[in-house]
């Protein structure tokens, strides 16, 4: 703001400030450069003054007359008030005690008010940093304490926990002392701090103090699927498909034993013996997975040639027990009319002895199993038994 003195000493601002605290510290600045470039001109003479806004005078100050330098210079002035208990707002007067004319112009900025109260400093106890980072299932409780300079008569506690990196702050129920015990939580990212305001201010949040923030980064463990059991032919590779999610996590397969790499979630195994593989993670942070799958190797694929579907819990379904759906293979039954009374591909077979939820009747039905990965293909009969 550029002021252009009136020939006459007087207020060229008068305005009032609200939102303050009621019975708070503040300290008042502003900074004020001379614009006069003349040493034999009218130098500004500014008086601040803090009042109620029925006038008592709650502080003032005076600036002297202000220098004249060679290049504009921006110097800051200020003092300290106390708002009343009753009505915070106050009243800002700024008067030019120097006359117009030859000079006594200046420029104004950067008023700001800024409330005083005592430090207050907060430390993880048995920790020397104010940021803990640990794998949730390795959390244990963590004690948080504070101090606090003198300056508060009745000071009211309150420690607070952030989620959103600071954006968002939620007072802790019962959390009302300089120390606070946090327990293990799930994942997530945790800010913690201390607040304090005089007993009479303590619900405006505006007239809290706050004290350093304390983090803690729970980390989760990685999410590792080794994928599903398999059951491979004797000579045939395979394919496991492995899934790791986390943190920048690394992993490996274990045992090496007939894997192309095991640094890879898809590895290829042509393994000759069943075996069971661990797929292990670990995220940037340390914290560990793991899942396993079963390879059984089998010398070929046996076909049921009979089932018996009437409910007795025995078998009532005709299955093939080593046809993995990774073999992608396509399985029709046929009546002896040629009539398609079954069809799966690429899932595990598994038939009632319905089409279309009508039981078919006993006799000799034709299977056809088709692969796609260059198995010899299978044709054969079965015998639906009631």
């Amino acid at each position: 703001m550029l002021v252009n003195a009136s020939f006459q000493p007087g207020d060229f601002y008068v305005g009032t400030v609200t939102g303050l605290c009621p019975n708070t510290t503040y300290e008042f600045s502003a900074w004020i450069m001379n614009v006069l470039l003349s040493a034999s001109g009218i130098r500004p003479d500014i008086t601040f003054s803090i009042e109620t806004p029925s006038g008592t005078i709650l502080n003032q100050y005076n600036t002297g007359g202000i220098s004249v330098t060679a290049q504009p210079l921006w110097e800051q002035y200020g003092f300290f008030f106390t708002t009343t208990a009753g009505n915070p707002d106050v009243v800002l007067r700024m008067t030019n005690n120097a006359p117009g004319g030859g000079g006594n112009d200046l420029a104004l900025d950067d008023i700001t008010f800024r409330p005083c109260g005592p430090v207050l400093s907060s430390v993880i106890q048995g920790n020397i940093n104010d940021t803990i980072d640990v794998c949730t299932d390795e959390q244990t409780n963590y004690f948080f304490s504070a101090s606090i300079s003198p300056g508060f008569v009745l000071p009211v506690f309150q420690w607070q926990v952030s989620t959103d990196s600071g954006t968002i702050w939620t007072d802790i129920a019962g959390a009302n002392s300089l120390t606070y015990l946090r327990q293990p939580s799930l994942a997530g990212n945790f800010w913690y701090r201390l607040t304090v305001a005089e007993s009479g201010n303590a619900s405006i949040t505006a007239c809290r103090i706050a004290s350093n923030i304390l983090i803690v980064n729970a980390h989760p463990k990685p999410i590792v699927n080794a994928g599903p059991d398999k059951v491979i032919i004797a000579g045939r590779p395979a394919t496991l498909g492995g899934t790791v999610l986390g943190e920048n996590p690394t992993f490996n397969w274990s045992p090496p034993d007939f894997l192309s790499d095991v640094t890879v979630l898809n590895p290829v195994t042509t393994a000759d013996q069943d075996i069971l593989y661990t797929l292990s993670a670990e995220s940037q942070f340390g914290c560990t997975n793991e899942d396993q799958v079963m390879i059984k190797v089998v010398a070929g694929i046996f076909v049921p040639t009979a089932f018996t579907p009437n409910n007795d819990g025995k078998n009532d379904s005709w299955k093939i027990p080593f046809l993995d759906p990774d073999l992608g293979a396509t399985v029709n039954v046929y009546n002896r009319y040629g009539q398609l009374v079954y069809h799966a591909a690429g899932v595990a077979v598994d038939w009632n002895g319905t089409l279309k939820g009508i039981p078919q009747p006993t006799g000799t039905y034709v299977y056809y199993i088709h692969f796609t990965d260059g198995t010899p293909d299978m044709k054969g009969t079965l015998n639906l038994i009631r």
